[in-house]
């Protein structure tokens, strides 16, 4: 069983958890759970509290491939209000911060934020693996990922994408062990620097992450490895998404980075019982 240490609350994995995405930026992917405004976001973390989410996930950056690169400064000026004001609305809610600056990870955590999600694994900012260390009880969520999110789409040759995302981890991990990081958590990194069919060649295969010893986090929600088989788009896709949330869960993944956090609270729930969890 894995328990993260959030700055010393315990946080069980025993059974699947789910976090909730709010993204407090104008452009990303999915207009749903863009929230710019503080009482907007208020209102739908409330909203993901009460349907179950047990870590709401800010992010100040959209890191699809025709996003702009945002400094570290202007990623705080987004987040910080809406962390701060969920803070003081929610006093026992978990936030993580969806970032790869290491400046943005230390102010906000010393605002209250409990876990950086970094889909650089510390490879966009030198500096943030040894910050994440110094922070101290701050768990640590690894992505999986080529180049940037500008540039990711050009690099997606693999000889064997499950090996290689899994010596990526390997590496990494040994790494954050050393610059003092407690708690990792591993997340694959679907629809970044993968194609459709590696995409589906990693959901098979991820039960061998398990090798790894660490949770791992899926997040596919919305994205189109589910719309692009279907020929809908990102807005039609929650079926979809609860599908292969499903396939995930019952491949072993301990989080669900969802932007619909009820319908993904139920699978959790209904794989649960099937597994009699």
């Amino acid at each position: 069983m894995f328990t993260l240490n959030c700055k010393g609350r315990l946080l069980s994995l025993e059974i699947p958890i789910v976090m909730g995405i709010i993204n407090t930026t104008p452009d990303s992917f999915f207009t749903g759970n863009r929230k710019t405004e503080v009482n907007a976001a208020i209102d739908m973390a409330g909203n993901m509290l009460e349907n179950g989410a047990d870590i709401i996930d800010i992010g100040g950056q959209s890191t699809h491939p025709s996003s702009t690169l945002l400094s570290a400064d202007e990623e705080i000026e987004r987040v910080l209000p809406v962390l701060e004001n969920l803070i003081k609305t929610f006093p026992d809610i978990l936030i993580s911060i969806d970032t790869f600056y290491a400046k943005v990870a230390t102010e906000t955590v010393n605002a209250g934020a409990s876990i950086i999600n970094d889909i650089s694994g510390g490879t966009l900012d030198a500096a943030m693996i040894p910050t994440v260390g110094a922070l101290g009880n701050v768990p640590y969520v690894c992505m999986h990922m080529r180049g940037t999110p500008q540039t990711m789409k050009t690099l997606t040759q693999y000889e064997n994408v499950t090996r290689e995302v899994l010596d990526f981890f390997i590496q990494k991990i040994e790494e954050y062990r050393l610059a003092g990081i407690k708690d990792v958590v591993v997340d694959p990194g679907f629809g970044f620097a993968k194609n459709l069919e590696q995409n589906y060649e990693l959901m098979r295969h991820l039960t061998d992450f398990r090798i790894l010893d660490r949770p791992i986090l899926v997040g596919i929600s919305r994205k189109g490895m589910i719309y692009h088989p279907l020929g809908v788009t990102g807005e039609d896709a929650l079926n979809g998404t609860s599908v292969v949330n499903t396939i995930a869960l019952l491949n072993g993944a301990n989080i669900l980075r969802v932007h619909d956090v009820k319908e993904a609270s139920e699978a959790v729930r209904l794989v649960n019982t099937y597994l009699r969890k």
